[in-house]
């Protein structure tokens, strides 16, 4: 695979139109199956090479990246966590991270859009029946995308959702506003959360072109532009009682759902820093210019700039290394489940979150001050890195990490279970 064929409707399509774009059509074969972890890390790294080409014209341009997300969910990595039994790689989550973090290296955006898919394919297989996991996990491994609609702007907090399930005439109902709803608009099912009548929060998966569900491509954000998400409008959108997954038991008892959407996030960030190092180094070496001062004939023999190099890339090891080293602690704790290995868990992402973020947002600021006034022009578009770590490591504070693992380790106080934890 070295191009990818875009069609014309494809190409046109850009972030944050007025235009609305009609639901985009199931596989019309099925997806590859990926047997195992080095499979998986194959098929990252080939499809990196290609989503690379095309990443800094997509974000100048707001192209979104329809075909290659066709090529992507078909390569068979939106289905590595599939349980063996169920007919998936079940690949670890040090596997996993690994793979976000290839493809986000690449095009970050990308590398985001299957992040609440990954998500929410970890609650089905925890807390769905067995005819759901049959059902949709079979949908997930032919091909299907899911898209997310989780999130509200107009609430409280993150966690304070206002839409609603509600039974009417004996059927039942949801109606609600989403946004941050990324990956949506591309999406062949979108799986939204609502309070039913009880105040219990249920996960909902609706067919993208469900009467009453409409998704808006408004996403203007100047950072990862181009991942497909906006506003999801729910008007009286009417489900079957087999599309509802009660996802609140997720944090009602010990689960590694928390660590496992925190370390999709952190593989982003850490495929951020490393596209962005990558960039500054070839920069460095093709196109800057030594400084007066330095006596050098070459920029990448001064030696503050060497320094300065060393140090990104010992930054980016430790932060890949926390981050490795959570997804071990995320298989224990799927493999045991209980407060100690879930905390642990938590902890251990949130560390790798904290370095992650940093590095993201340093490498961004460093290549401009590393590759001179030069990497700034618009033909390069070498900002988006800097853009696409600033909007992507907001997505949870890490100040907050801070606390909950210095509350852990100093006053063993485990730190609270949420989907930002």
């Amino acid at each position: 695979m070295s191009t990818i064929e875009v069609s014309p409707q494809a190409a046109d399509v850009r972030v944050n139109s007025p235009e609305p774009l009609a639901p985009l059509p199931r596989p019309a074969t099925p997806a590859q199956v990926i047997k195992n972890d080095a499979e998986a890390i194959a098929v990252a790294e080939r499809l990196a090479k290609v989503f690379a080409e095309g990443a800094a014209r997509r974000d100048r341009e707001g192209l979104l990246p329809i075909a290659e997300l066709d090529v992507f969910s078909q390569s068979g990595l939106w289905g590595i966590n599939v349980p063996k039994a169920y007919g998936g790689a079940e690949v670890s989550y040090v596997t996993l991270a690994r793979v976000i973090a290839i493809i986000s290296a690449a095009d970050s955006a990308l590398g985001q859009i299957p992040q609440n898919h990954l998500a929410g394919v970890a609650h089905l297989i925890a807390d769905g029946s067995e005819e759901q996991k049959n059902r949709l996990l079979a949908g997930i491994l032919q091909g299907l995308r899911w898209g997310n609609a989780f999130s509200e702007k107009g609430s409280k907090t993150v966690g304070d959702f206002k839409t609603t399930l509600r039974r009417e005439n004996g059927q039942l109902v949801v109606n609600g506003e989403k946004f941050y709803a990324t990956g949506a608009l591309l999406a062949h099912l979108v799986h939204t959360v609502a309070v039913d009548e009880e105040g219990h929060v249920q996960l909902v998966i609706l067919e993208r072109d469900a009467e009453g569900l409409t998704v808006i491509n408004n996403w203007s954000s100047f950072g990862q532009r181009t991942t497909a998400s906006g506003t999801v409008l729910l008007d009286n959108v009417r489900i079957t009682p087999e599309n509802v997954i009660p996802v609140w038991q997720a944090f009602d008892r010990p689960t590694a759902a928390g660590p496992i959407s925190q370390i999709i996030q952190a593989a982003v960030d850490a495929g951020i820093a490393r596209g962005t190092i990558a960039d500054t180094l070839a920069f460095v070496k093709e196109k800057s210019r030594p400084w007066i001062d330095s006596g050098q004939e070459k920029a990448s023999d001064d030696v503050f700039t060497l320094a300065a190099i060393g140090d990104l890339q010992i930054r980016l090891h430790a932060a890949e290394a926390l981050l490795w080293r959570a997804g071990e602690f995320i298989d224990l704790a799927l493999k045991t489940p209980n407060e100690e290995t879930v905390a642990a868990a938590t902890i251990a992402t949130a560390e790798a979150k904290v370095l992650t973020t940093e590095i993201a947002i340093l490498a961004g600021n460093k290549l401009f001050e590393l590759a001179g006034t030069r990497s700034t022009l618009a033909e390069y578009n070498l900002d988006r890195h800097w853009r696409n770590a600033r909007t992507h490591t907001l997505h949870d504070p890490v100040r907050w990490k801070y606390f909950h693992v210095g509350n852990y380790y100093l006053n063993g106080v485990n730190p609270p279970r949420h989907a930002w934890s």
